[in-house]
């Protein structure tokens, strides 16, 4: 009717609310009648309550039995006609998480040679139907699912369904969506089709019996890469550039005859590879990926590996296979592979598959219903209800258990709340005791009870969890306000030196601050990642355009980050002073911000060497680490003694033997005099791996950190 509107909403299993705009004064009670799904004869509905308001009126009515999740239900009047009755509302009784929790292992396509069985949990529904062909090029064919109790629609077809591409048709309310399966393993180019593939055709072996014993979380060095930055460039004869793939390769160079890509990852001595997302994202055309650019923090499929890395991204085996050949030969290398995930937030709700599925569901809500958007990103995912849980921790486990994974780093834990990362880590460690899991502990605005949020504040509360220690970065280097040329401890400012005391100790020990951690392996002590501006960038804010002065700051910065208690953390080209032109946030500036310059490497070689060199020493005195493991152990086993203008030694010991660290952070020399003679190990040139060189006098160089030790 024109200039009216008519709309009915569940709000309990036996309450309906319908809503009437219309010019038309009317004063009288309305009656109103429910059709039923399959049901010929409609139920009239009781008129309890009706409010008038200004052309507005609001009834409330009640059924004499409880509305079943499933059916179509359409609610009619005599004047206004027909509308369908939107249960989306549901989601929020306080019955539904417990009435509709699936606990299967089976979502998604189970393949088997003679048949295969779908299964997407849509409690919500009305009606699913699988669409499913063969090809591209031929049409779906369509198969109706049936129903469980727990909303979970399913069919299985007999016969070989493998290559087949599928679709899910799906109707919430009187409103139908074609979409993918949220559990989809496999999908053509752009997440347009899911895709069934056979788990034997994709069975690589990963080698992970090579990977070496990890006795500690504090044995881990951490160098963060973007798959496609990292073998981009074109003074390299990586031949498959940008790919999975380009990171399998061996015996690559640079035009200056040095390592490059595999091999030159191999040459640093780190023991974990961080990559950015790998898993399917929005943002990049994968059919032309060279076109467009980005890091990938808007996921798509959570299962699927991101097809712009793949050399055929519309076959969906291609990118399984070739991510799991890059994976193995990493194992093979003997670097462990750590993933980077967003389970925080999705770039478009309203685009997303899971509002396709299961409307007012997956996305959090603030007190005025509106979705909750504390990334600045997207929406927040709702990870305390447990079938988005369950959602992000067979995500987790999936890709651990078929793509070998070691590690994650969650994109801002903070947003994520602490039950679902407990779960995450019962069930991770089961597979591997060793798995490395760290994420953003940043306090972002969402409606979690702040005690229930995965925040550096509550890190006491999970204490198998390692966090970004923004402290360290803004106590080591500064700031990244390239303008204000704020610099810290580790660029020249001395008046950092006690904050620099308590970032040393892993900020978990009550030293001039209250300990942000309950142990040092909490600790991702970093001055440079993908987000903000480069370490060189900061440097030269700081100190100007002298690049040979910057590169000793950088090498003393990598120094303190390496040998600091705690798990260091680089990221690719921070050892060799690679610019981002002083932008911050490249997250879709392209391969100009974002490739790893390998002519850099050239010329910066030196500044390669003394990084994997100092990674190498790190390994062979990881006995002290291990030992001091705690920050009980930690307190009890260090001095700290100043030295003129700022300069600092620290000395950490146990029964066997006595480290002295050295840190001058100034622009002089600085003489020291020991009191006994002791064994360098690590100089301004590096780890001196067969050192007989003892001393007693010290000259200890500007911008520049030393270790001695002594057998006790």
């Amino acid at each position: 009717m024109t200039n009216s509107f008519f709309s009915a909403v569940l709000v309990d299993y036996n309450t309906i609310r319908i809503g009437i705009l219309t010019s038309i004064e009317r004063n009288e009670d309305f009656h109103f009648n429910l059709f039923v799904d399959g049901e010929d004869d409609p139920v009239p509905l009781k008129n309890v309550k009706q409010s008038f308001f200004n052309g507005l009126c609001v009834c409330v009515c009640k059924t004499d039995f409880r509305l079943e999740l499933g059916k179509d239900y359409i609610v009619e009047t005599r004047d206004f006609g027909m509308t369908p009755l939107n249960v989306n509302d549901a989601t929020l009784f306080p019955d539904f998480d417990e009435d509709y929790y699936y606990d299967g292992d089976d979502l998604g396509a189970t393949y088997f040679r003679d048949h295969t069985t779908f299964k997407l949990w849509a409690p919500l529904a009305s009606r699913v139907s699988l669409f499913i062909k063969k090809s591209k090029k031929d049409r779906f064919v369509t198969y109706k699912m049936r129903r469980s109790k727990e909303g979970v629609y399913e069919v299985t077809l007999d016969g070989n369904y493998d290559g087949y591409l599928y679709r899910y048709q799906v109707t919430n309310s009187g409103i139908t969506f074609l979409t993918t399966d949220p559990y989809a393993k496999a999908s053509t180019a752009n997440g347009k089709e899911s895709a069934v593939v056979d788990p034997k055709k994709v069975n690589v072996d990963l080698k992970i019996d090579k990977l070496p014993k990890l006795n500690s979380p504090l044995d881990a060095a951490i160098y963060e890469l973007h798959v496609r930055d990292f073998t981009i460039d074109s003074s390299t004869d990586i031949v498959n550039k940008g790919k999975f793939l380009g990171l399998t390769e061996e015996k690559r160079r640079t035009k200056g005859g040095n390592k490059a890509g595999l091999d030159y990852l191999k040459s640093l001595n780190v023991s974990h590879v961080q990559l950015l997302p790998i898993y399917d994202y929005k943002s990049v055309d994968e059919l032309n990926p060279y076109f467009s650019y980005n890091w990938g923090y808007d996921p798509q499929q959570y299962f699927v590996p991101e097809g712009s890395f793949a050399t055929e991204p519309n076959d969906p085996y291609s990118r399984i296979i070739e991510l799991k050949k890059m994976i193995a030969k990493l194992h093979e290398a003997g670097l462990r592979v750590n993933m980077d995930v967003v389970f925080n937030h999705v770039y478009h709700s309203e685009s997303s598959v899971f509002e396709k599925i299961v409307p007012n569901f997956y996305f959090r809500k603030n007190k005025n219903g509106t979705m909750c958007n504390g990334s600045g990103c997207g929406n927040d995912l709702a990870t305390e209800r447990p079938m988005v849980r369950k959602l992000v921790v067979d995500a987790l486990v999936y890709w651990q258990e078929e793509y070998g994974i070691d590690g994650y780093r969650f994109d801002l834990m903070g947003l994520i709340d602490i039950d679902t990362l407990k779960l995450a880590e019962e069930k991770l460690r089961k597979n591997n005791k060793d798995i490395m899991l760290y994420g953003e502990g940043w306090d972002m605005y969402t409606a979690l009870p702040p005690q229930k949020k995965a925040t550096i504040y509550n890190s006491g509360k999970l204490p198998g969890y390692g966090y970004f220690n923004d402290s360290f970065r803004e106590n080591v280097r500064g700031n990244n306000d390239l303008s204000y040329h704020q610099s810290a401890y580790g660029l020249g400012n001395t008046d950092y030196l006690e904050p620099f005391k308590f970032v040393l100790l892993s900020s978990s020990v009550n030293y001039c601050f209250e300990p942000r951690f309950v142990s040092p392996s909490q600790s991702i002590n970093y001055v440079e990642c993908h987000d903000n501006c480069t370490l060189f960038d900061k440097v030269v804010s700081v100190v100007g355009n002298d690049t040979k002065k910057a590169m000793k700051i950088i090498n003393f910065v990598n120094f303190i980050v390496t040998f600091s208690f705690g798990i260091p953390f680089f990221h690719a080209g921070q050892e060799i002073g690679l610019t981002k032109f002083n932008e911050d946030n490249t997250y879709n500036k392209g391969d100009k911000y974002n490739k790893f310059n390998y002519t850099t490497l050239d010329e910066r070689i030196e500044n390669s060497n003394y990084f994997a060199s100092i990674i190498n020493a790190r390994k062979a005195i990881s006995g002290i680490y291990e030992e001091l493991s705690t920050s009980d152990l930690i307190g009890k086993h260090n001095e700290f003694i100043n030295l003129e203008n700022g300069a600092l030694m620290f000395r950490v010991f146990n029964d066997k033997s006595e480290y002295l660290y050295f840190f001058n952070p100034t622009e002089n020399v600085i003489n020291v005099e020991l009191k006994d003679y002791y064994l360098v190990l690590v100089s301004n040139a590096g780890y001196l791996k067969k050192s007989e060189v003892f001393v007693r006098t010290l000259p200890l160089p500007a911008h520049s950190g030393m270790i001695l030790v002594k057998q006790l």
